[in-house]
């Protein structure tokens, strides 16, 4: 089984150690312009933007080819998985593969802008959190025939009108250069190589795909963002920096 993940924080390399398998890193495989997979069961593991797939997950499905029986794919979510699912099914058709099953797994939610991480952290249990992933490693495992649409209509026509490009996302970010230590922890987790770090602060390029892990990972808070719901930040406390540097590197 092979494992095609995308993180940012750290959840879906849990998700996707805990299904297990081979695992490659999508921003890896993009770098590296490898796009064919073939084995008895292939996954995809992804976190929900916008009410839908991230712009890098989108853009290295419509360019994969996935050989197998059984394909499945898990969307990680703070609030709801939106339109991921029909998009996944028309990239599907549109690439002639077929999705055996696809599923998501609510958990604590990183964008800023709209959440407070303590409250996140306090409104959803780690129990709850592994006791879903479970569920589907037990569906996986026997091959279960399932997808997921539970995102009402709403949802779906917002999640079909939101651009998933972020972009211009690091216009809102502050840098505060008297905390900045170069440690270089926000180049290299970005996914991308969208960061650099020029006299004591951090410059971007234009290609940022939402995934925050630049802010979230500063060990001095020197990156924030504009209108942040609160002052923490998070990381997977099952996943290391190191695990989520070579994801993305």
């Amino acid at each position: 089984m092979k494992i095609l993940y995308f993180t940012g924080t750290g959840n879906n390399l849990h998700v996707a150690k805990v299904i297990g398998g081979e695992l490659y890193s999508i921003p890896k495989l993009i770098k590296e312009n490898k796009y064919e997979f073939e084995d008895d069961k292939i996954g995809i593991i992804f976190p929900v933007y916008t009410l839908g797939l991230p712009k890098i997950v989108e853009e290295f499905l419509n360019k994969a080819k996935l050989e197998s029986k059984y394909i499945f794919a898990i969307a990680t979510y703070g609030t709801t998985p939106g339109n991921s699912d029909k998009q996944l099914l028309k990239i599907a058709k549109k690439n002639n593969f077929e999705f055996s099953y696809i599923n998501s797994v609510c958990m604590v939610d990183n964008y800023l802008p709209m959440f407070d991480i303590e409250k996140e952290i306090a409104k959803k249990s780690n129990e709850d959190i592994d006791k879903n992933i479970n569920s589907i490693v037990k569906d996986i495992e026997s091959n279960k025939i399932f997808i997921n649409s539970n995102a009402n209509i709403a949802l779906r026509i917002i999640g079909s009108l939101i651009s998933n490009d972020y972009s211009k996302l690091t216009d809102k970010f502050i840098i505060d250069s008297n905390k900045c230590i170069e440690c270089g922890i926000c180049e290299n987790v970005c996914p991308v190589n969208n960061v650099k770090i020029i006299d004591k602060s951090a410059k971007y390029n234009g290609e940022c795909q939402g995934c925050l892990a630049c802010v979230n990972h500063c060990p001095k808070y020197a990156i924030k963002l504009k209108k942040e719901k609160g002052t923490a930040r998070f990381i997977n406390p099952n996943i290391t920096l190191k695990e989520i540097i070579e994801s993305n590197n």
